[in-house]
């Protein structure tokens, strides 16, 4: 992995906006390589169009300077401090399907960061196709009934590849309005369609982060994003469960895997679920002290990396939630002190459960041989 970090001066009409991006390239020999940057907009004034203005300038910048194009770009993510006000801004500026954007503020301050992940080499003929979705909504019902129209019609939609959720969807992200309210109903609505659908504690879920999140419709409750591989071998997949750190999620009424790894011909890659301060039991560890919390997070994300083969240098992306953003700058020394080039945002975003106030995710990439399947 190729970690880097720069610093543009971006011109947003007559201000100066600093932006950041932070760089992780993964490039195997005469295959197809991976990238994911986040871009983030540091100490400013500026208006929101000014400040994204300056990030689509710093996005234009470092792909040229790469070589990679935008078509390059597979998916995008916009974390917005004001999506009722931003989101017309935006939209009209990111015609493109596959960006997602979503109200997580950004933690330092900002009016907006950006995550941008890429695929630069990739043939037309290649057996995989990679299906990532955004922008999920329906304003109709409560958060249950929310859950399972969206997860039905992803299912539908998914059809029209030769696709099912069941069998090929890799990671899911459900957003959810005031979630210490509505996260109750995105439970039970995926739990039961998940059921029907013959996914259980015996046979399989799917990694998925649960967070809070909002779009610009109020009445829209639960916003669903998704990724899927079309042309995968049920032994290409690996859940990761790490019991010796975390309890089965459904002891505590929920259905997702703690995280799992895909395996292709050249690579594997590794998904890992939002993960929280949580022990083998399921109870909170280190009630009220995030600083507490980071620590057994970090123990609980190793875990589930090792149990898969893959260890933090291995970690191409990082998104990090805080409930309250006045644990900014606690959590922010402590990844930079351990993680200083690893791509990464924090954002406020509650976690489903309010006692716990730090939750993260990633996503890892490790080279490896394995003749019996095809190249990613």
């Amino acid at each position: 992995m190729k970690y880097e970090r720069d610093t543009f001066v971006c011109s947003a009409g007559d201000k100066a906006v600093e932006v950041k991006v932070a760089s992780a390239v993964f490039d195997v020999k005469g295959k197809v390589a991976e990238y994911h940057l986040f871009f983030t907009v540091g100490p400013t004034e500026g208006s929101f169009t000014e400040q994204l203005a300056a990030v689509k300038q710093g996005v234009g910048k470092t792909l040229k300077e790469k070589g990679w194009g935008e078509e390059s770009v597979v998916f995008k993510r916009y974390f917005l401090s004001d999506v009722v006000n931003q989101d017309g801004i935006l939209r009209a500026q990111e015609e493109k399907r596959n960006v997602s954007v979503v109200q997580q503020a950004p933690a330092s301050g900002s009016k907006l960061a950006l995550w941008v992940y890429g695929q630069s080499g990739r043939g037309k003929n290649n057996p995989y196709r990679h299906l990532w979705m955004a922008g999920g909504v329906n304003p109709r019902g409560d958060a249950e009934q929310q859950t399972r129209e969206l997860l039905g019609s992803y299912d539908t939609a998914l059809l029209s590849e030769r696709c099912r959720m069941a069998t090929d969807c890799i990671r899911t992200w459900f957003f959810v309005r005031d979630i210490d309210v509505n996260y109750a109903g995105v439970v039970k609505g995926r739990r039961e369609l998940f059921r029907e659908w013959g996914l259980t504690e015996k046979t399989h879920y799917i990694a998925s982060t649960g967070i809070e999140g909002r779009v610009a419709e109020p009445q829209c409750k639960v916003l669903f994003e998704a990724y899927a591989v079309k042309g995968l071998k049920p032994e290409q997949i690996r859940y990761l469960q790490a019991l010796t750190h975390l309890n089965p999620t459904w002891e505590y009424g929920v259905t997702f895997e703690r995280g799992v790894s895909v395996l292709y011909g050249d690579r594997r890659q590794a998904y890992i679920s939002g993960t929280a301060s949580i022990d083998a039991g399921g109870s909170i560890v280190g009630e009220g002290d995030v600083t507490g919390q980071v620590a057994r997070m970090w123990e609980n994300v190793a875990a589930l990396l090792e149990e898969g083969g893959y260890g933090f240098e291995d970690v191409a992306h990082m998104i990090v939630y805080i409930r309250d953003a006045g644990d900014y700058r606690v959590v922010n020394r402590l990844f930079e002190e351990r993680f200083p080039e690893v791509p990464k945002v924090i954002v406020v975003a509650a976690v489903c459960r309010p006692g716990w106030l730090v939750e993260m995710e990633c996503i890892a990439l490790k080279e490896q041989v394995c003749p019996e399947f095809n190249d990613f």
